[in-house]
């Protein structure tokens, strides 16, 4: 099998975070071709010092696409694939009438791997290479995720949901339990290949303070793993973790007393945070993941990116299928523009990319090996058609610079956008 190519067109690489740079375009590098090597980047530049590099490689010329890292998508729910786009319903309400049932379903491997493969088709269609999943109780959907993503050679990070309260009766499991269940899946799957595990409370009204306690204490004994929660997404929610928690200073207290605040911590949502939480969540260097299209959908509030990019945080980008109403990270970054416009503070196109790829590595603290085109980077990355729509292409045209180019497609791009998609190092 031919493993070294060489991608010709719009090559975009980030030399640090749009948010800090003087102006957005300056944390951008455009050449124009990337070499790949047995599943890694060697190299960008001209196309000629890529073909110096790489003499026997076969050269794939993309003419004017863009050619970015791929789209990490920071927090999803693969078990919820089939109810996406169910109607009406806000936090409480939608676990209970949609996806309570539906992850009933995942104790049958059949149906997990069913499921966990149509996800990974519908993402990898839009342009998705990596993502980081809730499962459900069961192990059976770790193990059905996980199989899945080991068949296709792609990178993911997933954990057993682990609830023993206020879930209903077979989808629940008790504080020994899910840290034994939790144990025996770290050891079988994380570092293999290209996986690794998160533990996964689903969030603190649905785990008692024993499980969230023993959690805390798997954790502890396996330091290298993520920690995946829900902080602080809708305000009726925060309300009935104070009932349930009286003695807590705040929602994310609820986890720091157990142990379940760290830095490989990564909370989504994160609407609704009181200045302590701010604040200990930046001193821990925990991530934040922004997800647009589900806060939209629910009706949970508008995450302030400005502000909290501003004190430090760390922040990714999701979809949270199926909350969100979207596979598409083109989607998630229209509806994080709009929200920031909601907010006063548009986001510019290297911002919105830069979240969809590297602030989403750095959330999942994979940095090191996705999210940007550098050498030595894993070799995931999607090719964008910048003109995929006659409505697109007519805006794309009237383009002054690359920026004003690529700003119809994140607004009005979809699958069709997404011209071709590499994981590691190999073209689906």
């Amino acid at each position: 099998m031919q493993s070294e190519f060489i991608l010709r067109g719009h090559v975009l690489s980030y030399c640090t975070s749009p948010f800090a740079a003087p102006s957005p375009e300056d944390a951008v590098q455009i050449s124009a071709a990337v070499a790949i090597a047995e599943g890694k980047i060697t190299g960008t530049g001209s196309l000629e010092a890529m073909q110096e590099k790489l003499p026997r490689a076969e050269v794939i010329d993309h003419g004017s696409k863009l050619i970015l890292a791929g789209f990490v998508d920071a927090h999803v729910h693969y078990p919820q694939t089939a109810i996406i786009a169910s109607w009406g319903k806000r936090l409480i309400d939608w676990l209970n009438s949609y996806t309570f049932p539906e992850e009933m379903r995942f104790g049958d491997l059949g149906y997990a791997s069913e499921i966990a493969n149509r996800y990974l088709d519908l993402s990898a269609a839009n342009g998705t290479t990596t993502v980081c999943s809730f499962a459900t109780i069961h192990r059976e959907s770790v193990d059905a995720f996980f199989t899945a993503a080991q068949e296709r050679g792609q990178r993911v990070v997933a954990g057993k949901t682990c609830m023993d309260r206020n879930a209903p009766e077979g989808l629940r499991d008790t504080a020994q339990s899910a840290y034994d269940d939790s144990k025996a899946l770290i050891e079988r799957w994380h570092g293999v290949d290209r996986i690794d595990y998160a533990i996964t409370p689903r969030f603190s009204p649905t785990s008692t303070p024993d499980q969230l306690a023993a959690l805390g204490a798997l954790w502890a004994e396996h330091p290298d793993c993520l920690m995946q929660t829900h902080l602080s997404e809708q305000l009726d929610e925060i309300e009935w973790v104070k009932s349930l928690f009286p003695q807590a200073r705040d929602y994310l207290d609820t986890y720091e007393e157990f142990g379940l605040l760290g830095a490989r911590g990564v909370y989504g949502h994160a609407i609704h945070l009181e200045e302590r939480e701010r604040h200990r969540l930046r001193d821990y260097g925990a991530a934040l993941v922004h997800c647009p299209t589900s806060n939209t959908f629910i009706g949970s509030g508008l995450f302030d990116m400005d502000r909290l990019m501003a004190e430090g945080q760390r922040i990714g980008l999701a979809t949270d299928t199926g909350g969100g109403s979207s596979f598409s990270m083109l989607r998630t970054m229209a509806a994080a523009y709009e929200i920031g416009q909601l907010r006063g503070r548009p986001l510019h196109a290297a911002e919105l990319i830069w979240l969809a790829t590297q602030g989403s590595a750095k959330a999942l603290r994979l940095e090191d090996k996705i999210g940007n085109i550098a050498p030595g980077m894993e070799a995931d990355l999607v090719v964008l058609d910048l003109a995929s729509t006659p409505a697109i292409a007519q805006r794309a045209d009237r383009a002054q610079d690359l920026w004003e180019a690529v700003f119809p497609t994140l607004m009005m791009g979809d699958d069709r956008a997404i011209a071709e998609v590499w994981i590691n190092g190999q073209r689906l």
